[in-house]
């Protein structure tokens, strides 16, 4: 098994309610701070090895969070995506950060627009990789898995709790073959993402990503069906901060056509085409994006002074 930069620190945070959120950072905790959110499903693991190298190198900190329900991060239902970008505020205020760039993964993607759109004062960029496009108002397009899971969004509603347990109790069940679970669906996946999942680095990164992140409870990813299947609490064309958009044109999972739609209608994105890439490509072109994002960032930095400087600070326990 390939060798996995592990966290620096990691732990939980009190965000509103009572409700703690779990968070794992990399690289170290004086430099531009960047939010990585998990997949459906995923955890705060759930960062390439490439990505963490280049936090250790280029000095950048990585921070991943774990959505409510997963690992030791409270259960809980925001009533939209756009509700996220609260619990992000109070997070990176406990952690010392202002500014600051955000990568969502596949389902972790609406929770970066809702970023960019909540606090449009302190995210200088959003990276979005395969992610997920509105199912529901104006923005909506059809097809994909993800359309599935609005049809089936009323029966998660009434029987999430159960499902939920069932999920860590399987997973539990099945952890000493994980690791040959994870062989047969590289093999059913398309070549793209059989490629990546072959990679001894990154297996080992996505086996120990879902056996911690669902340790405890994985209720998350029958949250995000839910909120999928209704409006974000925001329309594309609010979101203004600068996105940047990968995505595999081989995607089997969320097609390329949805990252085309969700780009056309975003004030300041670009897209980024993966040839031949399917579902997870973008993981397999981390530096690329934290260099592109940075960049990003820059640009905004030369083009007006920041409302607030950078503030970074090394975590400290909380009662």
């Amino acid at each position: 098994m390939g060798d996995v930069i592990g966290p620096r620190v990691e732990g939980t945070l009190k965000v509103d309610g009572g409700r703690r959120l779990g968070f794992a950072e990399f690289g170290p905790p004086t430099g531009r701070s960047l939010f990585w959110f998990h997949g459906t499903p995923g955890a705060r693991r759930q960062i390439p090895s490439e990505a963490r190298a280049f936090a250790e190198r280029e000095g950048i900190r990585i921070v991943g969070i774990d959505r409510p329900g997963i690992g030791s991060s409270t259960p809980h239902v925001y009533g939209q995506i756009a509700d996220f970008a609260r619990d992000l505020e109070v997070v990176a205020d406990r952690l010392g950060i202002h500014d600051m760039a955000v990568i969502g993964l596949s389902g972790g993607g609406p929770y970066a627009l809702a970023a960019g759109h909540g606090l449009p004062d302190r995210v200088k960029a959003v990276g979005v990789l395969g992610g997920v496009a509105p199912t529901t108002g104006p923005d909506a397009i059809s097809g994909g898995l993800v359309s599935i899971g609005r049809h089936l969004s009323p029966v998660v509603k009434v029987a999430r709790v159960p499902i939920g347990i069932g999920l860590t109790a399987t997973i539990r069940v099945i952890k000493p073959a994980a690791s040959r679970a994870l062989d047969v669906y590289a093999r059913l996946s398309p070549e793209g993402d059989r490629r990546l999942l072959n990679r001894p680095e990154f297996k080992a990164m996505f086996l120990d990503d879902l056996l911690n992140g669902s340790r405890k409870q994985c209720s998350a990813p029958l949250a995000d069906v839910l909120l999928f299947s209704r409006h974000w609490g925001f329309d594309l064309a609010d979101v203004t901060v600068p996105v940047r958009w990968w995505h595999g044109d081989a995607d089997h999972i969320i097609p390329y056509g949805h990252g085309e739609h969700v780009v056309s209608r975003l004030p300041d994105a670009e897209l980024h085409t993966l040839p031949g890439e399917s579902h997870l490509g973008g993981l397999g072109v981390g530096e690329h994006i934290l260099a592109t994002l940075l960049d990003v960032w820059d640009a905004a930095d030369a083009a007006g002074p920041s409302a607030d400087p950078v503030a970074p600070s090394v975590y400290r326990a909380e009662p």
